[in-house]
């Protein structure tokens, strides 16, 4: 990959041709050494990883699996500037043949699509932070896989550090940004606030009926009343948990709808009848992020992802890590 002006060919492309290089021309030695900060920290939902070794791994493990996989960029909301550094919001839609061994089995020789949503920090050509989150369920799902017992086989017990991403083993990192002032991305972030504290009435006001809608686990529905039953589903899983947005960001650009992309956190016990079956008492932190298109009606198009498995990883620990439910009950 040569290196490029991030800021004067525009952040977005910036990030398509890492991607590009990345899955499509498996450029994980050189090539993702030259973009990426030698203290790089990535938050995968997950886990917690450091430096190009931890985004090598992550490729790693999905290329063994699938040998053929590769990924579209379908979009990249940023804010920033050279200055500071950019934040971009990227969406990646994924496809591969399950043709070898290796984290989801052996081979079924199956197609898989999924989608991949990640936040990434970089300044001068360089990445220094990224927010991952996987639709694991998909993939598992259309594998024919049970997504809890997955989960529980893929936990390490007596090693907390090891498990789902939550702040409890967080670091700092250089970015302190919370995005920008655009209208859009306000729009989007003040609609989910209020579905989060429990005003479901919101969504058939703000979303579009025939809304196009992209949900963890490869679901793809429409309409408000779809929109209603996954943030339901969601929220009623874990009632008294707390919600917040850490990063937002709106962009108006020439031949695009307006369009918004949030990263946001639910943190608390799974202590409601939801999404995640029958309460258990659980410390939970979920990573989701979101991306939306709004047109005349209000939102017509949304992509929103959590990593399911992770979700169940923390569900199925909370008998076996005490340590880490304590570290995120603290939080």
């Amino acid at each position: 990959m040569r290196e490029q002006d991030s800021d004067d060919l525009g952040f977005g492309e910036f990030l398509r041709r890492v991607a590009e290089t990345t899955w499509n021309r498996r450029g994980l030695e050189a090539a993702l050494s030259g973009v990426c900060h030698p203290q790089l920290i990535l938050r995968n939902a997950q886990g917690l990883g450091y430096g190009a070794d931890a985004l090598r791994a992550d490729a790693l493990e999905l290329l063994a699996a699938m040998p053929d996989l590769a990924s579209r960029s379908e979009d990249v909301i940023w804010s920033g500037n050279g200055r500071v550094g950019m934040l971009g919001s990227q969406r990646l839609l994924m496809q591969g043949c399950h043709d070898g061994a290796g984290v989801f089995g052996a081979a079924t020789g199956k197609r898989i699509r999924f989608r991949v949503l990640t936040d990434i920090y970089a300044k001068d050509n360089r990445i220094s932070e990224i927010w991952a989150v996987r639709d694991t369920g998909a993939i598992l799902r259309q594998l024919g896989i049970n997504v809890q017992a997955w989960a529980r086989a893929r936990l390490r017990p007596g090693d907390p550090d090891s498990g789902p991403f939550h702040p409890g083993i967080d670091e700092p990192g250089p970015y302190t940004g919370s995005g920008n002032g655009n209208q859009w991305g306000m729009a989007f972030a003040g609609v989910l606030e209020r579905i989060m504290a429990h005003d479901f009435s919101e969504i058939a006001e703000q979303y579009d009926p025939a809304a196009r809608l992209c949900y963890p686990c490869g679901v793809i529905a429409e309409g408000a009343g779809a929109a209603e039953r996954f943030w339901f589903g969601l929220r009623a899983a874990f009632p008294s948990a707390k919600f917040e947005i850490q990063h937002r960001a709106g962009r108006e650009d020439r031949l695009m709808p307006p369009r918004a992309a949030l990263r946001w956190s639910l943190s608390g016990r799974h202590d409601g009848w939801g999404a995640f079956g029958k309460p258990t008492g659980a410390m939970v932190h979920v990573m989701g992020i979101s991306h939306a298109e709004f047109g005349p009606n209000g939102i017509r198009r949304e992509w929103t992802l959590y990593d399911e498995a992770a979700i169940w990883m923390q569900i199925h620990a909370s008998g076996l890590a005490p340590i880490q439910s304590r570290a995120m009950a603290a939080e």
